[in-house]
């Protein structure tokens, strides 16, 4: 493995892939030693203009609240809490989630975790890829973590047999 890194850096959002990227996180943290920086990156209902353009304080702190409590919900999920063996220091950030990983792993010492999920077309074509813009920008080794293996045989096991027999069905009744 890689020597002298000084943080682990990793982004978390709640789903099944960054989950796994937490738990891969924590692993690097406590086998190098070194502190462990949560990032999740929020942004408002209906972006960075609604955001501006709403008054109302109390409103942009339940937005910020509520990316705290995905954050606390990720760390119950993934690892039953905070590990108490491992210096973590958690960020709640409102940005792009890749810019802001970045961003926050800017050092060559440090190492940025990222969850690399597998993605549909749709979603690859209406929704940037947070792993690919880290391994294209960062300044530090980017570790992408794969899906778990129920992850994968998820996206390829039942529930997409089932959506192509309805669409096969739905063609032959003229649906």
């Amino acid at each position: 493995m890689m020597d002298g890194v000084r943080r682990v850096v990793v982004g978390v959002d709640g789903s099944v892939g960054s989950l796994q990227a937490l738990r891969r996180a924590v692993t690097e943290a406590r086998m190098r030693a070194v502190p462990l920086v949560a990032v999740i990156a929020w942004s408002a209902p209906g972006g960075e203009v609604a955001y501006r353009r709403t008054l109302d304080v109390q409103l942009k702190q339940l937005w910020e609240q509520g990316a705290w409590e995905r954050l606390a919900r990720a760390w119950d999920e993934a690892l039953g809490g905070i590990p108490q063996d491992v210096d973590v220091q958690q960020m709640a950030v409102r940005a792009d989630a890749g810019k802001a990983l970045v961003c926050i792993a800017n050092d060559e010492s440090d190492l940025l975790v990222v969850g690399a999920g597998r993605r549909n077309l749709l979603r690859r074509a209406l929704i940037p890829s947070v792993p690919r813009y880290c391994a294209a920008h960062a300044q530090c080794p980017v570790l992408l973590v794969p899906p778990t293996t129920l992850a994968r045989q998820m996206h390829h096991g039942v529930l997409p047999r089932l959506l192509r027999r309805r669409r096969a069905v739905n063609h032959l009744v003229g649906g």
